[in-house]
């Protein structure tokens, strides 16, 4: 086993898990998850048959990884997040055959508390704020917050928040890195050196 299993864990068979992988307390990963290299599952999290977590993602304690969810490399899940996966669930009807894709792609962060509604897209980098609800695609480099979820800014790829004109073109760069950021046409752009 290249990874790390907790002894509580249960990892159905099936199911395959990247090396160095850690696998913590009463985790539960169904046979047909794929889980790449250097991710750590915190405690009392679930992942489903039809889910794929890319290498160095970190899914913090009392996460559900629901079908039909897809974490690209680096991705940070902070505790007791959620995904759902149908939009309009009942006890009494099941939906299976309507799951919607939830795509979050690399680099993102999806803070404590916040929810993510079935079939939205989470662009590159973006950060999800503590308690949010989102609802609709969030835009690359995108800072998220509220119910429903708004922009609220823009952050660069190390985590910061980027200060730039709401409106408008403008470039800056991060205080960090030095990385440089362009804002056009509502979208922000990281420039290569």
């Amino acid at each position: 086993m290249t990874y790390y299993q907790h002894p509580s864990a249960i990892i159905d068979d099936g199911a395959e898990i990247g090396k160095g992988s850690r696998v913590w307390h009463f985790v539960h990963i169904c046979g047909g998850a794929k889980i790449g290299e250097s991710v750590s599952l915190g405690q009392n999290v679930f992942v489903g048959n039809k889910v794929s977590i890319g290498n160095n993602c970190k899914i913090q304690n009392n996460v559900s990884v629901y079908d039909n969810v897809i974490l690209e490399e680096g991705v940070f899940c902070g505790p007791s997040m959620v995904f759902t996966n149908v939009y309009n669930p009942r006890s009494l009807i099941e939906r299976k055959e309507q799951y919607r894709n939830t795509l979050v792609k690399k680099g993102s962060t999806l803070g404590a508390n916040s929810t993510i509604i079935c079939g939205v897209t989470i662009g590159n980098f973006a950060f999800v704020a503590a308690g949010a609800v989102v609802n609709k695609d969030v835009p690359d480099y995108a800072l998220v917050a509220g119910v429903p979820a708004k922009q609220i800014g823009w952050m660069s790829e190390y985590g910061e928040q980027l200060e730039l004109p709401i409106t408008g073109d403008g470039l800056t760069k991060c205080i960090h890195t030095g990385e440089s950021y362009l804002l056009k046409n509502s979208r922000l752009i990281k420039l290569e050196v």
